[in-house]
């Protein structure tokens, strides 16, 4: 069981460490809401996750991995990201945004569904599960039943809890050293990155719609 923990936490971080639309979504946060920020937001990543493994086990993944879904939630996913990136930089450019340091406002709700909206936006996210992660969880529930799947969940969980943690925790801590000026030329970065993303997962979506459309339309000639 051991060894289904580390090689979880393993795969899990090689994974976490990689720039995305949720650790940009974070990095935002934290600036704004202080160190807690990654905590809570990996709370609705993790509620997603869990839902994934529910639905992998109930049949679900073939599913999750056709072309039609993919396809679906890049676009849907783009646009979601796309609207959130042009809404930072719009505030950030009006002014609208300033940095809370003071930490009484509790947005623990919104970022809790932020943190599952945005993995769930993500297409790579659930493909990784319904492909690479549903490898993963046969395995430990050959070997080890139920307790194998909690065991390999709570390992992947524990290092999204770990890394976005610490990223929050070394930005919140050191917000109080930027300005106002700083900070707004920050969070339209961020709101380019967000755009980027989601451009990306649409541009992906649209290939791989035509590819499928393609592929459908030699089979019916044939």
């Amino acid at each position: 069981m051991v060894a289904i923990f580390l090689s979880s936490m393993a795969v899990a971080f090689s994974g976490t460490v990689m720039p995305g639309p949720l650790l940009t979504y974070t990095i935002r946060q934290a600036l704004n809401n202080g160190p807690r920020s990654g905590f809570i937001i990996i709370i609705g990543h993790a509620l997603l996750e869990m839902l994934f493994i529910v639905l992998i086990f109930l049949g679900f993944d073939m599913i999750l991995q056709s072309a039609a879904a993919q396809a679906a939630i890049g676009t849907v996913g783009g646009c979601l990201l796309v609207y959130m990136g042009i809404d930072m930089i719009v505030k950030a450019l009006n002014k609208k945004i300033k940095i809370e340091l003071d930490d009484k406002k509790d947005n623990s709700k919104s970022m809790v569904l932020a943190g599952f909206v945005i993995s769930a936006a993500n297409p790579y996210c659930v493909l990784w599960w319904a492909v690479i992660g549903l490898g993963f969880l046969l395995q430990a529930y050959k070997s080890w039943g139920v307790a194998g799947v909690v065991l390999f969940y709570a390992g992947h969980i524990l290092i999204d809890f770990f890394w976005y943690g610490l990223i929050s925790t070394v930005i919140g801590k050191s917000r109080r050293f930027i300005n106002e000026k700083l900070y707004a030329a920050i969070i339209i970065v961020l709101g380019g990155v967000l755009i980027y993303f989601g451009c990306s997962f649409i541009c992906k979506a649209v290939a791989g719609t035509g590819i499928a459309l393609s592929s459908l339309y030699a089979d019916l000639r044939l």
